[in-house]
């Protein structure tokens, strides 16, 4: 039961922690990919994950981690951003990566036309006074993808192995 429930909330707090954190200060701190690494690495075997499984895992995980720095290299992407993105593929091996991506481009493209347009008009008066929103509307900024990346991510993690095999009939009510 309590890996069941570590499946349910490790992954999914930690993504809406890392999408807040962006928000908020425009900057995901290492410890949270840091964390999902440790929990992949410690849940995967828990729950009975191969060791060829969790090698294809650690080579999505590589993979994501090399394309995402050269964007990031190229300032495409920022360095938290990067990291998050390797962490969630470690978790979703190549079997839902595609799915991730491309859910995580879809709705980064619509929060970059969202923030570019939201930065084209003044900021009301009494929104002036919120640090974290003067950021976001500022056209120097960049565009907080960890909220893309944990959209994305929550939208296929109920999808996959880590939640198929949750046995919910703990949580049922009696």
């Amino acid at each position: 039961m309590i890996l069941d429930i570590a499946r349910l909330l490790l992954f999914p707090a930690l993504m809406a922690f890392a999408a807040a954190s962006d928000l908020f200060t425009m900057t995901i701190s290492n410890r949270v990919s840091l964390a999902l690494a440790a929990g992949f690495l410690v849940l995967a075997p828990l729950g009975g994950m191969g060791l060829q499984a969790m090698l294809l895992h650690l080579g999505a995980g590589a993979t994501v981690l090399t394309v995402a720095f050269a964007c990031f290299a190229m300032g495409w992407m920022g360095g938290g951003d990067a990291k998050v993105a390797a962490a969630v593929a470690l978790w979703f091996g190549f079997d839902h990566l595609l799915e991730f991506l491309v859910y995580a481009s879809l709705f980064g493209g619509a929060l970059t036309l969202l923030l570019l347009q939201f930065r084209q008009w003044p900021l009301p008066y009494p929104l002036t006074g919120q640090a974290w929103l003067l950021r976001l509307h500022d056209k120097q900024s960049g565009i907080p993808y960890g909220i893309a990346l944990a959209i994305g991510a929550l939208m296929v993690y109920p999808e996959t192995e880590w939640i198929k095999t949750v046995d919910l009939s703990h949580f049922a009510m009696r």
